[in-house]
């Protein structure tokens, strides 16, 4: 089994890109974020002539997750108990079993700023993730990728001292991270296919793609009965080049059968 994780900023806007790489890389599962499209604006006709089901979980022109599938798509949950608002619901978990394994797809607050109403926000949400976790790790193999907004440690900053005073990087996001981890969830690493460092999100601005100057973000925590089947996994930087693209890599993972 192959699967993947990206943030495509934006669905409709990377859709060419996200068509011929499906048809290029070919995983089974796929997990998206901030699609930016409410669930029936979602391209489902278009992946499904490459033989993808579809579970959308939009609000228009924010935020936004999904998660593909050609090996069964069932069991479709939107967001998850406990799940917190800000200051409405919004879309940042589904999750569904493909192939045996329920994948969720995340995208968790950003932050803004340590002093912002949505820092708080941001450790909310990830500390009611880890609470709905707990009864789906141990109903079975279970796989939460997405854009975490959290780099895990220094090593995942291009330069932390520059991020001092910023989100992503501080001890009580990270902590959560760790919480997160603590039950029984790994961090499934991945190698960069070119550079030093398998980062997975590089600003737009001043060239800092082609600097390598980017922060690992984008993260597959999964449970022992699927880490122990991981053979792969790499950083496409590859999907990052070219004309028009997102500002974040997939990440794909291969899983012995």
């Amino acid at each position: 089994m192959r699967f993947a994780t990206w943030n495509v900023n934006s669905v409709k806007a990377r859709l060419p890109r996200l068509l011929d790489w499906l048809d290029g890389t070919a995983p089974d599962v796929v997990c998206l974020q901030e699609t930016k499209v409410a669930e029936d604006a979602f391209p489902a006709k278009e992946v499904a002539e490459l033989g993808y089901e579809t579970a959308a979980y939009g609000q228009g022109r924010w935020n936004g997750v999904a998660v593909l599938s050609r090996i069964g798509l069932d069991d479709v949950r939107r967001g998850f108990p406990g799940e917190p608002g800000y200051p409405d619901p919004e879309a940042r978990a589904v999750s569904a079993r493909c192939g045996g394994i329920r994948f969720m797809s995340v995208y968790v607050p950003n932050g803004r700023t340590p002093e912002d109403p949505h820092y708080t926000y941001k450790l909310r949400w990830l500390a009611a993730l880890r609470d709905a976790l707990v009864p789906d790790l141990a109903a079975g193999p279970l796989v939460v990728a997405g854009d975490y907004n959290v780099a895990p440690t220094d090593a995942d900053v291009w330069d932390v001292t520059l991020f001092a005073a910023s989100t992503h990087v501080t001890a009580p996001e990270r902590e959560a991270l760790a919480a997160i981890r603590e039950i029984g969830l790994a961090d499934v690493p991945a190698r960069p296919l070119k550079g030093d460092h398998p980062f997975t999100y590089w600003d737009y601005r001043a060239g800092m793609f082609h600097q390598n100057k980017g922060m690992r973000i984008d993260l597959v925590y999964a449970g022992a009965d699927v880490t122990a089947r991981v053979s792969d996994a790499y950083v496409d930087r590859e999907a990052r080049k070219g004309k028009g693209p997102s500002d974040h890599a997939p990440i794909v993972v291969d899983l012995t059968d």
